[in-house]
């Protein structure tokens, strides 16, 4: 059997999947993200090993003790800071953490290349201006940086003793340039950095190190081969078999992505599309990226009394599609694709005496529906192609939003078996590969298909003056576009 791990931002997940890709086994544990001032969102690199160890050890011994191999996914970006003694130096600063915007031109400028390099703007979200950030506001804290490290790669080194990284993740720096898959000197430059401040780079499917005896001994397993894995977007794509080129998935976890396998580089910076390395060699894919879908369920749910988000999309389903005048912007933590925009907060639109948790509900539903279509759009202005979407990630659950966003992108969406168990099933999938030496495209096959939803003509056409609205209001939020 074979175990991936993903090391996420709201928790962490472990899955035991058998040769045939069934699920034999599962463990979660939960963390929490502390945001001590405006724009910022860290954590802590003790409690994601705290949570992989909790993690594991939740899945039943004897199936812990038939693992042959070990993948590891994780939220990508985050700036983990080592010592000399391999100690961070400093929380965490993860994907959805905006203080950097500054050091993003300063990049841009420094830098005249990076677009051609990188196949991306420098954004926030991107590890490299975090590092420029703590280089001009902590520089105690960055003249003690020996090694700079992803999130789960931070856990790797936890498990293997190993600083290496994976190409996927890795291409989520902005360190990296991401048509010859290997790291940009200059960028490391511009930051103050070199190679020696970075980790070994494999493929997703290249065994990366091995996991220690002592750490296998608490685990219950022999001490197996650890692979590259990925980040968890790419990660996520193998677990459901996006593995070709035109291949295409829809996440809904904390942030939304849209994303799309190729065959080859094909970067789209101007409308802010992503385009980083696959988690399997000689493939790249590129992605829409909004920092808030499944996150904005579990905050309208807390601030209506929703007991929890199935109750949400309850009351948001007895509502029905477009009943409600509300407009909602769904950018709690500002917007990368298409209006790469750190500043742009969420807003309620058209609020009024009638207004009811329902139609709130229902508003937020559609407002990240209506921000996955504008994602999609950016893609498709970009000459990509997109027929259907397979939906994996915890928002897979509740076919009453896919039948929203079905809509909202006039797009069939595609549910797979397993879909909702993400990105740990690509990090399990691909030690597969890397163990039995297997053909991926044969490993990382789709699963059996559970239902497709179709845009219902009529949702089209109830939802299009609303997803006018929505695409009208965003200049008028904006600190950017108001010049602020």
């Amino acid at each position: 059997m074979f175990l991936g791990i993903d090391i996420g931002t709201s928790g962490v997940k472990a899955v035991v999947i058998a040769a045939d890709g069934s699920v034999a086994g599962q463990g979660n544990a939960a963390l929490s993200v502390s945001r001590p001032h405006p724009l910022w969102s860290e954590q802590a690199p003790e409690d994601w090993w705290a949570a992989t160890e909790a993690a594991v050890r939740a899945i039943d011994p004897a199936v812990r003790r038939s693992v042959r191999g070990i993948g590891i996914a994780g939220q990508m970006h985050g700036a983990t800071l080592l010592d000399a003694a391999d100690k961070p130096l400093r929380p965490a600063i993860l994907w959805n953490d905006g203080r950097s915007y500054q050091e993003c031109e300063e990049l841009t400028a420094a830098v005249p290349a990076l677009q051609a390099i990188t196949g991306n703007l420098a954004m926030p979200g991107f590890t490299a201006p975090k590092l420029a950030w703590v280089r001009k506001h902590e520089p105690e804290i960055f003249d003690q940086v020996r090694t700079v490290l992803l999130p789960k790669d931070y856990v790797r080194l936890r498990m293997t003793g190993d600083k290496a990284s994976d190409m996927s993740d890795s291409a989520g720096t902005i360190w990296l340039d991401v048509a010859k898959r290997d790291w940009s000197d200059a960028l490391l430059a511009a930051t103050g950095l070199s190679r020696d401040h970075m980790p070994r780079l494999f493929e997703g499917s290249d065994i990366a190190g091995t996991l220690r005896s002592e750490v296998a001994e608490n685990w219950g397993m022999a001490a197996v081969p650890v692979v590259g894995g990925g980040g968890d977007n790419a990660a996520g794509a193998i677990g459901v078999g996006v593995v070709a080129d035109g291949d295409a998935l829809l996440s809904l976890g904390t942030s939304g992505v849209i994303f799309i396998a190729t065959e080859a580089f094909r970067p789209n910076p101007a409308r802010a599309v992503h385009a980083f390395c696959h988690a399997l060699p000689n493939m790249w894919h590129q992605m829409s990226v909004h920092l808030s879908a499944a996150s904005c369920i579990d905050w309208v749910a807390r601030i209506t009394g929703a007991a929890n988000a199935p109750e949400l999309f309850s009351r948001a389903e007895s509502t029905g599609p477009a009943r409600g005048k509300e407009v909602f912007l769904p950018y709690l933590s500002g917007e990368r694709t298409p209006h790469n925009d750190a500043l742009v907060r969420g807003a309620f639109l058209n609020l009024d005496n009638d207004t009811s948790a329902g139609t709130l509900a229902q508003a937020v539903l559609e407002g990240v529906a209506f921000a996955l279509a504008d994602g999609l759009d950016a893609l498709r202005d970009a000459g990509t192609r997109v027929s259907q979407l397979a939906v994996i990630g915890g928002g897979a659950r509740s076919a009453y939003w896919g039948r929203i966003i079905s809509a909202a992108m006039e797009t069939p969406l595609v549910y797979l078996r397993g879909g909702e168990v993400g990105p740990a099933l690509g990090a399990a999938r691909l030690a597969q590969v890397a163990v039995d030496q297997g053909d991926p495209r044969t490993i990382c096959a789709p699963p059996p298909v559970e239902r497709v939803i179709q845009p219902d003509p009529a949702d089209v056409a109830l939802l299009a003056p609303k997803k006018h609205a929505f695409k009208e209001a965003y200049p008028h939020i904006s600190p950017k576009m108001r010049g602020q």
